[in-house]
């Protein structure tokens, strides 16, 4: 079995945000570049989302998500920020992990189970201290694709 979704290590890095609105505009660029997609799409379809209701997951995670056309897999991005930001999540914590997923248009069932494969993850008490504790983005992917290649296997 493969992965529900694809994370390549430059798709996970650090970064420096003071804002939700700077957040999501640094999750685009990094779907953008690393997937060569178009940031102004990727940017407008994750504030479409948003605007149902935050994707501040709790327990300071975010999980910004959509379906965009033109993919033929879900691909991901990661993003730890350098302090907690505001995000308007259920449990009023501001977030510090982002764990971004594109997936194709019509990707209904594929869409929600890699949702759901992201959740589990980012809700592992362990994982998500490791997560924070780790000292850079090749550390990160690394845990972060262990669990994803466990979980395929």
């Amino acid at each position: 079995m493969s992965a529900l979704f694809v994370l390549l290590p430059d798709a996970v890095t650090t970064a420096d945000a003071d804002s939700k609105d700077i957040i999501l505009e640094r999750l685009a660029a990094q779907f953008a570049h690393v997937y060569g997609l178009d940031a102004g799409a990727v940017l407008a379809r994750i504030r479409q989302r948003e605007e149902l209701g935050s994707t501040g997951f709790g327990r300071r995670i975010a999980i910004p998500h959509a379906r965009m056309p033109g993919l033929s897999r879900p691909v991901a991005a990661f993003l730890r920020l350098a302090s907690p930001v505001e995000f308007e999540a259920a449990d009023g914590m501001p977030v510090d992990l982002v764990f971004g997923l594109l997936s194709p248009e019509g990707a209904g069932a594929t869409h929600l189970h890699a949702l759901a494969a992201i959740s589990r993850m980012m809700r592992n008490e362990r994982m998500h201290e490791a997560l924070l504790a780790a000292p850079g983005p090749e550390a990160l992917y690394s845990l972060l694709s262990n669990v994803i290649d466990r979980d395929a296997a």
